[in-house]
């Protein structure tokens, strides 16, 4: 009898979750704006304040929304007459296999991915590090993103979080390591 009683606004209660979770990721994405049409107050009133904004030389202005926690970073590009013109999610394998080394800054790096969620400074390497958390498919990796003090990209490194690699061989599974003594 409890049960039936607290089931239905339980379940109601589910639903809207979940209706105010995919709001949530629509909003974030930029997928209900309209290209030339969308202005800058829609985008501020449907997505919030920008993380950065992104000065182009086309005269374009990119406005990036990160998410560190879902591990995605949304470039909304703003034409000069502050018209919506597109929405991109840069942290993905197409936009990072662009990145060169030796020749690329940091400035090209901002651009292309938007601000990164951790920066490091290595004295001896005489390095900074600038690092991004995203999502191929469903790994959850890190990408270290290397500048010498001269602010040029030395070495680009892609891995996979350790934070959610098993710790034992087989751990993924339910399988523990025994090891003969």
């Amino acid at each position: 009898m409890c049960s039936s009683t607290w089931a239905i606004p339980l379940r109601s209660w589910m639903g809207m979750l979940a209706a105010l979770l995919v709001i949530g990721c629509a909003s974030f994405s930029g997928s209900s704006l309209v290209p030339g049409k969308s202005t800058e107050a829609d985008i501020r009133a449907l997505m919030g304040p920008p993380d950065e904004t992104i000065k182009l030389d086309s005269g374009d202005t990119e406005w990036f929304y990160t998410r560190p926690a879902a591990r995605q970073t949304y470039a909304i590009v703003v034409g000069p007459d502050g018209r919506f013109r597109a929405s991109e999610q840069r942290l993905d394998r197409t936009y990072i296999d662009r990145i060169r080394r030796d020749s690329w800054n940091m400035k090209d790096i901002r651009a292309l991915l938007g601000p990164p969620d951790q920066v490091t400074r290595f004295e001896r390497l005489q390095r900074d590090v600038w690092t991004y958390r995203w999502l191929d498919y469903s790994d959850k990796r890190l990408l270290h993103v290397q500048f010498s003090y001269d602010g040029v990209v030395r070495e680009v490194l892609d891995m996979l979080d350790p934070a959610y690699i098993p710790a034992a061989p087989g751990a993924a599974f339910g399988v523990t390591a025994r090891f003969a003594r």
